[in-house]
């Protein structure tokens, strides 16, 4: 009902003509239904997506955002945006309606006199790397290399430099977007700073932004990294010690907790692992070895791998779990205790996991992010302590029930020791919730309040709804 629902939406009479008219009015290509390359147009890469859009814009310049985007509305079709195409919750396309794809718009520009990037909307964050190692410079943002700039700064931005320096929306400094009515605004401190707001964490309900300028940071061109790797034997134990370790932690240390069944490429062997990953965010290396080994000490791991790496490698080192066209569904919490009761169950669910094809992370929190005021940012609970992502990527459809099933539960036994909020972008689609519901979820009562009265400034059609809904008016039971 609701695929067939949008495509009677999305089609009129006369849509075809109109669609390949659009050509005219942009310097990029319309692709067609039957056309040459539309399936693989259509695509995106969470694998369990398989929509078909009337037509895939695919932009050549900034300027073929407005035409699109009035294109879509005067004519009454769904339009999805996509950027770098990483999401998980398959928001980059739609059924009987006009995509706008981004993906071609990745140039990246570097001010390193006042340590500022502007970046275009189809940037990766490799793109974003490669253009800032050169000068000693890194903007925080997440940790498989070929996730889109656009998706992951709207929705937050998680990653190694997290500690150290804030989330990528903590660094959004600016933006200009095109607007539901076609205009071209600014949003910065100085000018709409409601709507720069919204931007840092609201998700893509305000409008298509084609650039977004970052604060970067200074970064060695070595940077202190790597995995401490404990077999399922010593998890309670290097679990409590992490545990303690991280209550008296500098800033530069940033670490990430994953268990999951190595990559045959990594040669640890079949069985489900855990990787105690860190980066050192510091010019001063021989402490972050110190605080490292401090961990050591307390939990002598089975096997690492600790380097000096360049930056870019250590941020590309697990792209190759997430390949385009892996199924993919995923759920997060955060959560403040790491005792025995959570400890039980973070273990045997990791037991359980003998599998490729599914993983979770945990997120050591706190640092530069929680000195951040609550209100700066709609981003969800910045008190939290550690942030919780159960992630499926696996190749077969056939093991779609299971391995949701097995991200549900998890997220189920763990939802007694929650501490709030959702992470927009650790989320996957839930066609089955209120997107009021959804939305209250993430960000609380009076975060969405203010993101729905800028929403209704914005956007008050809710034009732009093929994402994490912000909802222009919301039941008064949330008021």
């Amino acid at each position: 009902m609701g695929k067939q629902a949008s495509r009677q939406q999305g089609r009129h009479p006369q849509s075809d003509n109109e669609v390949h008219d659009l050509q005219r009015h942009i310097s990029g290509r319309v692709i067609t239904v039957g056309d040459p390359g539309y399936d693989e147009a259509r695509r995106v890469w969470n694998g369990m997506v398989d929509r078909r859009p009337v037509a895939v814009v695919r932009a050549a310049d900034a300027g073929d955002i407005g035409p699109a985007v009035q294109f879509a509305r005067t004519r009454g079709l769904p339009l999805a945006v996509r950027g770098g195409g990483h999401n998980v919750a398959g928001n980059g396309t739609v059924d009987g309606g006009l995509v706008l794809d981004l993906g071609g718009l990745r140039a990246v520009e570097v001010n390193h006199r006042t340590n500022t990037v502007r970046a275009q909307p189809g940037a990766t964050l490799a793109d974003l790397d490669r253009a800032t190692e050169p000068y000693g410079l890194a903007v925080p943002v997440g940790v498989v290399s070929g996730t889109g700039v656009a998706g992951l700064t709207l929705g937050g931005g998680v990653g190694w430099l997290t500690r150290a320096h804030g989330l990528t929306v903590d660094n959004l400094v600016g933006a200009e977007l095109v607007t539901a009515a076609g205009e071209l605004v600014v949003a910065s401190d100085g000018e709409n700073a409601e709507l720069l707001w919204g931007l840092r964490g609201g998700g893509g309900n305000f409008g298509v932004v084609s650039t977004f300028t970052f604060r970067a940071h200074p970064l060695p061109a070595r940077v202190l990294s790597g995995n401490l790797v404990y077999g399922r034997a010593r998890w309670p134990e290097a679990l409590r010690a992490f545990d303690a370790w991280t209550c008296d932690l500098p800033d530069e240390l940033t670490s990430i907790i994953s268990f999951m069944v190595p990559s045959p490429d990594w040669e640890l062997g079949d069985d489900p692992l855990m990787l105690f990953g860190f980066a050192w965010a510091s010019l001063d290396q021989a402490a972050g070895e110190e605080v490292v080994d401090r961990l050591r000490r307390a939990a002598p791991p089975d096997v690492e791998d600790v380097e000096r790496a360049r930056w870019t490698d250590w941020q590309s080192a697990v792209d190759d779990l997430f390949p385009k066209g892996v199924r993919g569904y995923w759920k997060n919490t955060s959560f403040d205790r790491l005792d025995d009761d959570v400890i039980e169950v973070i273990t045997r669910r990791a037991a359980e996991q003998t599998w490729r094809g599914t993983g979770f992370d945990i997120h050591h929190m706190g640092g530069a992010v929680a000195r951040v005021d609550e209100n700066t940012t709609p981003f969800p609970n910045r008190a939290a302590r550690f942030w919780l992502n159960i992630y499926g990527f696996w190749p077969d459809a056939a093991d779609d029930e299971a391995r949701i099933a097995f991200v549900r539960g998890f997220a189920a036994e763990m939802e007694p020791f929650a501490s709030g909020g959702q992470y927009l972008n650790f989320l996957g689609a839930e066609p089955d919730l209120d997107p009021a519901a959804a939305a209250l979820a993430v960000f609380g009562p009076a975060k969405l309040e203010r993101l729905s009265a800028l929403k209704r400034a914005w956007d008050p059609d809710n034009f732009f709804r093929l994402n994490h809904n912000i909802p222009p008016t919301l039941p008064q039971a949330f008021g």
